[in-house]
């Protein structure tokens, strides 16, 4: 496995990424030799990178206090869950002991500490011991920053007790550069953000020895992340994490990082699209990329150096394109990162939109009132407008219609972009032509999620699949084909034909990815057809079996009569779906991929829904198939 997986991700270098892999593993092997300890990373008294932010959250609403209270009493009281899964529940005279920053919750086994060099750590392939995802997740200290929102707001003792007992944990139990917690440039950088946020809201009120401690894991961090940093085919989101980290800790500890700023400057241009879009094609990558820079932006402002105001027009795009995906939209991987958080979060791209507008001042619509990024970063103004019709993002390849049909509230997503960013698209999924229908502000067809990543098998597999999407396959083949849990040998290329807004609005497109082992080219077409939505599906150059998939939201019902499928929520009739008279399969589960319905509705998440497939011929005529929503009186 280990070979394949690095001869894949050879492929998708070019020679000047294999020369930087070569240093890097030089660099690798002479930080074995080493004997990294923290007396190598004394530092200076830390200085304030985001002062403003205790006036901030000295300004709490009731309900943003609450938030914070719950979030602080879950970690007092020993309780920890991220990612679909919950951590064994610790006493508060013992809440974070040693083994906690290498416990995989799933298998309860320990990965290895600090006799292993970070480097010797075989984490991408870690056999039995379970998904470092895991393992990692806790290690970001995500928990602080909320203890120190709560130690400020209620001068709760027990908080200051708990941080300085984490951090003393964590720098006891990960010296320089041993174990797990050390092995990945992002992981490093959240871990670090986390703390300066807790040193800006409460670092007077913590004692001289953590303050120390806080000091040599920034220390160490600055030295770690120029010196590995992604590059090249890795260059996404994990180099934004990374710049942003190298930034953050230069402010807090007194040292320049010009070329940290300056690449994060040049980064934004590059992973937050012209459009507002992410680059990775997916949306909750793109918020967090983008709450990375925001979160520098701040610090670069009450710096008095404020970011070049490019780099805030990027950012306000992405909130304007947040705007316009329906309330429920997702495509791509979600791995539920964050920045700043309470835990346990719902709506984090619209969080991360509002934050933004908040933050520039611009008018939109406000998260939850219990948000804590609004309370940071502020709220917007005023609302914003909703916006209706067809709006299309060209460089992000996502057409959205908004509008109304038989009294129905519509949300309908066309998606044509890349499979992804960069040479291995490691986010991205093969749903090209995909299509996603919210009714009424719920979801009704959708992408089917994300589920796991290293730990997935077969099933990562699949929910990265064009049958799992709501688009065209043939003969089960995906339009892009997977070499690795991150990576592709073989890349479909969409592109937009036709985008006409107005009453009968239409969205056309096409992908070659079958074209070159079906001699075939996809095309698919989207109009309003008198009450409802039209979809053509046409194979340009022959004739081929194809299957034409469509997800349901987990609890829906679909209740086939004849050529007509009626798509239900607790016996409410949402959608008939009219098809041509073929084959029509409706089943959800199965003991394998591929045999019914999956969505994953976040990370670790697993549930059965109904997926309709039609099966036939399609050719040049191409197969039409009519979605028409149903008003909401009719029985």
């Amino acid at each position: 496995m280990r070979v394949g997986w690095y001869i894949n991700r050879l492929r998708s270098m070019e020679p000047a990424e294999v020369l930087h892999r070569l240093g890097e593993q030089r660099r690798r092997i002479a930080s074995r030799r080493r004997d990294d300890g923290w007396e190598r990373y004394r530092s200076s008294q830390l200085q304030a990178v985001l002062p403003g932010w205790r006036d901030a959250a000295l300004a709490a609403t009731p309900a943003q206090r609450q938030a914070i209270a719950s979030a602080a009493q879950n970690t007092l009281g020993g309780q920890f869950s991220a990612l679909g899964r919950t951590w064994p529940q610790r006493d508060f005279d013992r809440l974070f002991p040693p083994e906690l920053w290498r416990l995989d919750p799933v298998t309860g086994r320990l990965w290895p500490g600090p006799e292993a060099h970070t480097f010797d750590i075989d984490f991408r392939h870690g056999g039995d011991r379970g998904d470092i995802k895991y393992v990692w997740e806790i290690n970001r200290l995500q928990q602080l920053p909320p203890l120190a929102a709560h130690l400020l707001l209620a001068g709760d003792d027990q908080s200051r007790i708990a941080i300085e007992a984490a951090i003393d944990s964590w720098h006891s139990t990960n010296p320089p550069f041993r174990g797990v917690g050390w092995a990945s440039g992002i992981e490093v950088a959240l871990r670090a953000i986390s703390l300066i946020v807790t040193m800006d809201l409460v670092g007077d009120r913590l004692g001289a020895a953590t303050r120390q401690q806080v000091g040599e894991i920034l220390a160490a961090s600055a030295y770690w992340l120029p010196r590995f940093p992604s590059r090249f085919s890795s260059a996404n989101n994990h180099l934004v994490a990374e710049l942003a980290g190298e930034y953050l800790i230069g402010l807090a500890l007194g040292i320049r990082t010009d070329a940290a700023r300056d690449t994060l400057l040049a980064e934004t241009h590059k992973q937050i699209l012209a459009d507002g879009a992410g680059a990775e094609q997916t949306p909750t990558y793109a918020a967090f990329t983008a709450e990375l820079i925001l979160l520098c932006a701040a610090a670069a402002r009450q710096a008095g150096a404020p970011f070049p105001s490019p780099v805030e027009a990027r950012l306000a795009a992405f909130a304007d394109f947040v705007a316009w995906l329906p309330p429920a939209a997702g495509f791509g991987d979600n791995d539920e990162g964050r920045v700043l958080t309470l835990g346990g979060e719902r709506g984090y791209v619209r969080s991360v939109a509002a934050a933004i507008r908040g933050f520039l001042r611009m008018p939109g619509n406000a998260a939850e009132p219990d948000d804590f990024r609004g309370l940071l970063f502020g709220t917007p103004p005023e609302p914003a407008p909703l916006s209706l019709g067809i709006k299309t993002f060209t460089q992000g390849g996502l057409s959205v219609w908004r509008g109304e049909m038989n009294g129905r509230s519509i949300d309908l997503t066309f998606d044509h972009g890349p499979l992804g960013y960069l040479s291995i698209a490691a986010h991205g999924h093969a749903d090209a032509l995909s299509l996603t229908l919210c009714i009424d502000g719920e979801p009704v067809l959708v992408d089917p999620g994300t589920w796991l990543y290293g730990s997935g098998g077969a099933w990562r597999g699949w929910f990265r699949s064009t049958p799992a999407h709501n688009t065209l396959n043939i003969d089960g083949k995906s339009q892009s084909i997977i070499a690795g849990e991150f990576n592709w040998s073989h890349k479909a290329v969409a592109t937009l034909m036709d985008s006409e807004p107005g009453t009968h609005w239409k969205l056309r497109a096409r992908h070659d990815g079958y074209e070159s082992r079906f001699g075939v080219v996809h095309q698919r077409t989207v109009t309003q057809h008198g009450d409802g939505i039209l979809v053509i599906d046409q194979l340009l150059g022959g004739r081929r079996v194809a299957e034409i998939v469509f997800q349901l939201a987990a609890g829906l019902d679909a209740r086939r009569d004849g050529e007509m499928v009626m798509v239900l929520r607790s016996d409410e009739p949402l959608v008939a779906i009219r098809f041509p008279d073929a084959a029509i399969d409706i089943r959800a589960g199965g003991d394998a991929p591929g045999q019914g319905g999956w969505v994953s509705p976040r990370f670790g998440i697993r549930q059965p829904a109904e997926r309709i497939a039609w099966r036939g011929e399609v050719g040049e005529d191409g197969v039409k198939i009519h979605l028409a929503p149903i008003p909401p009186s009719r029985r």
